[in-house]
């Protein structure tokens, strides 16, 4: 049991590096394009979903059955997320440079989504009703 939340968890931060790298790589290229961070922030994020989505359902927690559900579920856990980063994005925009205030919002954000993610999203609870 301890070895399978070490794995799941290794896998969670793997799937979580890809996204992370994805939503900034939007983000600083809006930002280079002059786009407004809230909006950079959004769009770059909401990329990052949707790669976290499919990869955290189908290896980190090798879920079947409840797609519907556990969807709506994630995108709740993530607008939550989205939302902290978002607040503290403004909050600190003007005492830390963009890229230490994004990575401070980021981290953040990362321990929302994984509480969210393990025990709500893809809960076993949540898998088994629904097979």
């Amino acid at each position: 049991m301890i070895l399978n939340n070490i794995v799941t968890f290794f896998r969670f931060i793997v799937v979580g590096m890809s996204n992370t790298l994805v939503d900034f790589l939007v983000f600083f290229s809006l930002i280079t394009l002059h786009a407004p961070y809230m909006w950079a922030q959004i769009f770059g994020y909401s990329v990052g979903v949707i790669n976290s989505y499919i990869w955290n359902r189908t290896w980190t927690f090798r879920s079947a059955g409840g797609m519907k559900k556990q969807f709506v579920r994630f995108l709740v856990v993530n607008l939550c997320s989205l939302i902290v980063t978002i607040m503290m994005l403004h909050r600190f925009s003007e005492m830390f440079p963009i890229a230490l205030n994004k990575t401070i919002a980021t981290m953040s954000g990362i321990a929302i989504n994984w509480f969210g993610s393990r025990m709500w999203v893809f809960s076993e609870k949540v898998c088994c009703e629904e097979k």
